[in-house]
This record gives C-alpha cells, structure tokens and sequence, in this order.
C-alpha cells in the first residue's frame, strides 16, 4: 500500500510536536510517566515555588518539585510534589520548609528528623511555614524595641521625679537661699570696705610690704597652673632618672668600645682573612692578573674566532699565533 506524501508530513508533524512536549518537560524535571521516588507535601502558602524548583537537605539538591496541585478550590491546602533523584533515607518527622528568596527562585528545604523509620515513595512529609528574609529581620528587631520602651519608660521615671524636686515648697527654699547668700555678699563687701580704709590708712614701710605680698601671691595665683605643671615634670623626672641604670649602660658602652676596637685590631692585623684582604696586594694583584686574561681571550676570541670554531668547508685555517696582551679597544672600553 503506498502512503501518500500528506500522511508522512502529518505524521513526522506528529512525531515532531511529541518530542517538543517530551524534551520541554524533560529540561522542567518532569517526565510523561510519573515515576520514581516521589514524596509529597501539603502547605497553605507555597510562596511562589513553581515546578522544577530545586529541594535541598544540608544544602544538598535531593530533587526538585515535580508537581503543584489544588486539593479544594478555596485555595487552603496545595499539594506539592518533590521527585528525588535518588532513594535517600528520609526519617519520617523530616520538616519541608519552603524558603523564599527576592534575588532568586524559591526552593524547599527539608530539615532531617531523628526518626529511625524513613520515608517511602508516595509518603508525605511534615511542613513548617517560614517568615522569610524580612520576618527574621523583624524577629531579631523585636528585643531591640522591648529595649527601647524600658528605656523610655525609665526617661519617664527620671523626669517625674526632677518635676517631684521643683515643686512650690522646694522653689521657695530656694528662693530663701539665695537671698541669704545675697546678704552674706553684701556684709561681706562691708567688711572689705572697712578693711581697705584701715589699711589705706597705714603708710611707710607697711603699705609697701602689704602691696609686695599681694603681688607675690597675685602671680603665684596667677600662674598656679604653670608652677603644678612644673613641679610634675620635675617629679617624674627624678623618678625617671632614679630607676634608670646608669652603671649598667655606662658598663655596656665599655663593653661595646672594647669589641670595636678589638675588631679594628683584627683588622689591622695580617692573620685573620679581613687583614689579609685590607693589606695583602696579592689578592689585588691576582684579581688584576685575571681580568687581564679575561681580556685577551676575548679579545682574541673575536679577532680569530676560526681557532675556536671553524665551521667554513672552502675556508682556510687561521694559523696566527695567538694574542699576548688585550686590544686597546677593549681595554679602553
């Protein structure tokens, strides 16, 4: 029977469609057959998990979230299905938190229990809502805001009982105080008054020793500050001088001039090797020596290089003797 050229089209079309929906779900996580090792999950709030989202334990992907489905049309309890890559021993109080994250997918994380029986394919597991980034923050600003409204409450305290200390009676204590205060001022300017005048009446020698003694004590007022500062720094310096170990430095200093100049004396010598290389012209007369044969081989080297490599095939061998003394070219450079 022949097949016409519709039908093949029709049917690779077909084909084609069916590997589409079979390749898209495959790059989701989900499969035409529901198949594997699958638990599920209710919760009232599943805060913007989709499928293929990924599950974590100890921050391990497990699986991810091959399934959402609505148990009732009120919306209240949404069943979650996670497909586990493996067979992983699960125990059977696991929490299954869904964690939140603005800056990216949400995910579930399931917190192991201590349960010593584990959960099998088709089980459910227990759920836990999760505040989210911002209720942790407000969880941690609660005992902050507990520690402000104590501390108000304290200011409170604090300002009643200043206003307890101000009231009538207290003022006019205060009134009477400082108009007592304001006549012992006043007797007390008549008294300096009656003193001026008696001493204003003194003349000679007491008059001149009374102005000496309240000038002296002027400037001892005057610069009291100065004398206090002073008379400290000559304290601590005396302290300072007394704990220093004088002998003990002026000792090491001696030892000190001692080992230099016995280390001059070593060097002045022509027994140790520093004596030798500071007065022996041998090792400068050698060093010269060699510099110069340094020299001339160079030199010859470059004038007759054929001596030490002849690589020419029609060439001649250079037969001049070699050199005795270097160039002056070179002992100009």
């Amino acid at each position: 029977m022949k097949i016409s050229n519709e039908t093949k089209v029709g049917a690779l079309t077909a084909i084609a469609i069916t590997l589409l929906i079979l390749g898209f779900n495959f790059l989701k996580g989900k499969t035409l057959f529901k198949t594997g090792n699958i638990i599920y999950a209710k919760y009232h709030d599943t805060k913007g998990i989709l499928v293929s989202n990924p599950v974590y334990i100890n921050g391990f992907q497990v699986g991810s979230v091959y399934d959402i489905e609505n148990l009732d049309k009120n919306l209240s309890s949404i069943l979650v299905s996670i497909k586990l890559k493996d067979y992983y021993d699960i125990p059977v109080n696991s929490i299954a938190t869904i964690k939140d994250n603005p800056l990216g997918s949400a995910s579930v994380v399931i917190t192991p229990g201590t349960d010593k029986a584990f959960l099998h394919t088709g089980d459910t597991l227990l759920t836990s809502s999760s505040n989210g980034i911002l209720g942790d923050v407000m969880n941690k600003l609660g005992p902050v805001t507990d520690q402000v409204k104590v501390t108000l409450h304290s200011l409170d305290s604090v300002l009643k009982n200043i206003n307890t200390i101000f009231d009538p009676s207290t003022k006019n204590n205060m009134q009477q105080v400082i108009a007592n205060m304001n006549r012992a001022t006043a007797s007390l300017a008549i008294s300096s008054a009656s003193i001026q005048s008696l001493l204003n009446a003194q003349s000679g020698a007491i008059a001149q020793s009374m102005a000496n003694v309240n000038s002296f004590t002027k400037n001892l007022s005057d610069n009291n500050d100065k004398v206090t500062h002073t008379l400290t720094n000559l304290e601590t310096a005396t302290n300072n001088f007394s704990k220093a170990d004088i002998n003990g430095a002026v000792s090491n200093f001696k030892t000190a001039i001692n080992n230099l100049n016995a280390i001059l004396a070593k060097a002045s010598s022509t027994d140790g090797t520093l004596g030798k290389l500071l007065n022996d012209k041998t090792l400068y007369n050698n060093l010269s020596n060699t510099i110069r044969s340094a020299n001339i081989l160079v030199d010859d080297l470059r004038v007759h290089p054929k001596r030490y490599v002849n690589i020419s095939v029609f060439g001649k061998k250079d037969k001049s003797g070699p050199l005795m003394a270097p160039l002056n070219d070179s002992i100009q450079k």
